[in-house]
């Protein structure tokens, strides 16, 4: 609950139900039957020819004859990194000795670095929740003007939001509408036929693109190369899980997070004020109220935020209020904390050219990666920081760590 809407606005995430509707995965050992070279920065190319990684003369090396196991046992950490100058404009044609990772305060050798012409792999999610038809056209028009601005051989995953039907009544599930493909034609059927909820499982989304879409270990030329882009509001109206469980699943999955940021605040406080016998009102979910009354008055009863309708006028603001600063706040610690970036968009007219942003930014992004020196298992977060060097008033954004594995 804590950390996409009206005619005018996507997902009315704040459950907005309507009253008429009462990092990195766990890495496997790896092995190979055919003879190959094992090491831990072995130079790829993509399909265009471009060198992807890049290996230090020093790295170990070992040859293995047919019939042996190789197991590589440590995971390798993807870094995404944007550089800009002074003047906040991103820097094209840096190489890797220009790229220094610290984890944890010590130095970690680059194996594999990725320039920002590499192709890109991204989950794009639509939060639809509450939409009328108006709304739709206006999220369609926005994905399909972002696939646009996209590069040959970006690969596209749609993901959104349905109701489901549970003992008779309606509840919001998450929606994959279709896989990563780099097929134009299969994102415009996908969008085409985006329909609405009436909830937002946000959490939900988040660790299910986590599970299904990025689910296989990435290609060798989009290591540290995949996104999350969400077109939503943030606030989490039925999600399962909470936000810190979203939180460590990104932490893990190595993704960048993206956010376009609606702002529907305003339309949505006005109906929560409405009289609770007035068709045109909102509610709050009973799930909603329960997280709300957890994190913010965990002392009170819990009967006492059972009912929103019980509620007064200024007890449902507050709660409003709270929700949609709380949203915001968790969407900016998903973003700084994978590499990715916030924008704020402030109706869905104008969160076209939002989207043509976020499409500049990822062909803007370098990818570093490494084999961490510490080889522990504990599950303990680890800090990433990253220097440029090199070039004067450089300015870098990366993701600030992960999660590792644990034994």
């Amino acid at each position: 609950m804590r950390f996409v809407i009206p005619s005018f606005i996507v997902g009315l995430s704040l459950s907005l139900v309507f009253a008429a509707t009462a990092a990195n995965q766990e890495p496997q050992p790896n092995k190979q039957q055919r003879p190959r070279t094992v090491g831990q920065g072995n130079s790829q190319s993509n399909s265009k020819g471009n060198s992807n990684t890049s290996q230090p003369a020093t790295t170990p090396v070992e040859e293995v004859d047919e019939g042996d196991i190789v197991r590589v046992e440590t995971q390798l950490v993807s870094v995404p990194a944007v550089v800009t100058d002074r003047n906040g404009r991103p820097l094209a044609g840096l190489k890797i000795e220009n790229f220094a990772v610290m984890e944890d305060g010590k130095a970690q050798t680059l194996t594999n670095f990725a320039t920002t012409e590499t192709p890109f792999e991204i989950a794009l999610l639509l939060d639809t929740s509450g939409s009328t038809r108006e709304d739709l056209g206006l999220i369609r028009d926005a994905a399909n003007a972002f696939i646009a601005a996209l590069r040959p051989g970006d690969r596209v995953a749609i993901v959104a939001f349905k109701n489901r039907q549970d003992d008779g009544i309606p509840m919001a599930t998450v929606d994959l509408r279709s896989s990563l493909t780099d097929d134009r034609g299969d994102f415009r059927v996908a969008i085409e036929s985006l329909g609405t909820s009436n909830g937002t499982p946000f959490y939900d989304s988040l660790a299910e693109i986590s599970k299904q879409v990025f689910r296989e270990q990435p290609r060798n030329e989009v290591r540290g190369r995949r996104a999350i882009v969400a077109l939503t509001d943030g606030v989490d109206s039925s999600s399962n899980i909470g936000f810190d469980d979203a939180r460590a699943t990104l932490a893990r999955t190595g993704v960048a997070a993206y956010f376009i940021q609606l702002n529907t605040e305003d339309y949505v406080e006005d109906r929560l004020l409405k009289d609770c016998e007035d068709d045109g009102r909102l509610t709050l979910s009973a799930k909603q109220l329960e997280r709300f009354r957890r994190l913010f008055v965990p002392n009170a009863q819990k009967e006492d935020y059972e009912d929103f309708c019980r509620l007064g006028q200024f007890e449902r603001m507050d709660i409003s209020r709270r929700l949609y600063n709380l949203a915001r706040t968790e969407m900016n610690e998903l973003a700084r904390g994978t590499g990715g970036r916030n924008f704020s968009a402030a109706t869905l007219r104008d969160a076209r050219a939002e989207f043509a942003q976020v499409a500049n930014e990822i062909g803007t992004q370098y990818s570093l990666g490494y084999y961490p020196s510490n080889k522990t298992r504990d599950g303990q977060f680890r800090k990433i920081s990253v220097e440029v060097r090199g070039v004067k008033d450089a300015q870098v954004r990366a993701r600030e760590g992960y999660y590792a594995a644990k034994q």
